[in-house]
């Protein structure tokens, strides 16, 4: 089993000169990549940013596996095969933070709407840390030895990218990986590193509930089955789920994300979509939450008069397991980052959250391979100690529209990233 080594001071110091070289540069392509926000599965613009900086570096690079992925393969000598991925999709979120390279953008959905476009969870961060990362590695070559394969990752907050990569057959174009790592940005002081082995996120499922009805003119409901009534009633069903269904010391979320119907005040629809977010950590709860959300809708469509063939249509989309770390990859990862960067900064304790993820499943077929994944403080350390000071225990949360990755984070994310895949190749 691959696990993380201690790195000898002279190639920290080579990676720290490297990096600080190179910030300049990246807190460019960072402010450009943030200005340039993409939904996922559209991330162009971003995977054409990975790809050429790798096939500069001389990686072997794929392009457009699932759709706008990207797979890039460092080989230098025998030794263990390291895969690190980034994710490179943004939120339908409209940024508020007020920074002079905020994004602007909008974009319109499959089904014609339009949405503002920000990159409000830090995956702008991610392929810079990527980026920055590989011309390290490329830099000190000599130092180590084995092979080094970078995933640019498409919508994860779809949380289909990775299963997308799989099934556009991911394993046909890199070598089998030893190990996997990723990092992810985090709302705590720039210096912190969050490392926790064990169960760190839940698991999740993205379910679409389209509800079928009879249209009709807003003066006569009494001649329509209204479908806008019955997502109302689901939404308000969906959310009261947890406490009803689910053990009280189990932990587990029913979010309800968007309803949709209609155009016209005066037009009742003959169809209504009401999109739920599903959180958990153990498969019994999940089959209860999905079971529950069937039974309410089906039992609302039939209070409605709705008929057997008439009932609701559920759709699972993206789904993940819970992310877990493994524990002695992570305690290794840790007890080498302590060494660089303070005991104090390497924080190890810390229960598990009920936000998801999908880079575990970029394992595939490889189910026992060994996984860590990092969190990386990116608030500005004032901001972060004020926060505190008024009894909050962050600034702010990923996809709020002011969430922001200081610039200082650029270069210290870049180095946690090097470090950590410095320290599971051999040396030399």
């Amino acid at each position: 089993m691959v696990t993380s080594r201690s790195l000898p001071k002279d190639l920290i110091a080579r990676v720290d000169d490297l990096v600080d070289a190179d910030t300049v540069r990246l807190v460019d392509l960072f402010k450009d990549i943030h200005r340039n926000p993409e939904l996922g599965f559209e991330e162009i613009r971003t995977a054409r940013l990975i790809e050429k900086a790798l096939q500069n570096l001389g990686f072997d690079v794929t392009k457009g596996i699932g759709k706008t992925g990207i797979a890039a393969t460092f080989r230098n000598g025998p030794g263990p095969v390291v895969m690190y991925r980034a994710d490179m999709d943004a939120n339908a979120v409209r940024e508020e933070t007020g920074l002079d390279y905020a994004s602007t953008v909008t974009a319109s959905r499959e089904d014609g709407t339009q949405v503002p476009v920000g990159h409000m969870c830090g995956h702008d961060a991610h392929v810079t840390w990527l980026i920055g990362m590989a011309n390290a590695l490329v830099a000190v070559r000599d130092e180590w030895s084995g092979t080094v394969v970078l995933i640019g990752q498409p919508a994860e907050e779809l949380i289909t990218g990775a299963q997308a990569m799989l099934d556009d057959g991911l394993y046909n174009f890199i070598p089998t990986p030893d190990v996997l790592i990723g990092l992810h940005t985090a709302p705590g002081p720039v210096g912190m590193v969050i490392n926790p082995p064990g169960t760190r996120m839940a698991g999740t499922d993205q379910v679409d509930v389209h509800f079928h009805g009879v249209g009709g003119h807003g003066s006569m409901p009494h001649k329509a089955k209204d479908p806008v009534r019955m997502a109302a009633q689901a939404a308000l069903d969906f959310t009261s789920l947890v406490p009803r269904t689910v053990e009280p010391n189990a932990t587990a979320v029913v979010s309800v994300g968007s309803i949709q119907a209609g155009t016209d005040n005066n037009v009742i629809p003959s169809e209504a979509l009401v999109k739920v977010n599903l959180r958990w950590f153990e498969p019994h709860v999940r089959e209860a939450l999905l079971g529950g959300i069937r039974t309410a809708s089906e039992s609302i469509a039939r209070a409605a008069g709705m008929g057997d063939d008439e009932l609701p249509d559920l759709v699972l989309k993206g789904a993940s397991p819970p992310l877990v770390n493994t524990p002695d990859l992570a305690e290794a990862m840790s007890a080498s980052l302590r060494e660089i960067i303070g005991a104090e900064n390497v924080v190890t304790d810390m229960p598990a959250v009920t936000g998801s993820e999908d880079a575990h499943m970029l394992r595939g077929p490889h189910t026992d391979l060994p996984f860590n994944y990092l969190l990386v403080g990116v608030a500005a350390p004032e901001v972060f100690l004020d926060a505190l000071s008024r009894g909050e225990l962050v600034p702010y949360y990923p996809h709020n529209p002011n969430y922001v990755v200081d610039l200082a984070a650029i270069g210290f994310g870049t180095k946690i990233a090097a470090y950590s895949v410095l320290g599971l190749l051999d040396p030399r």
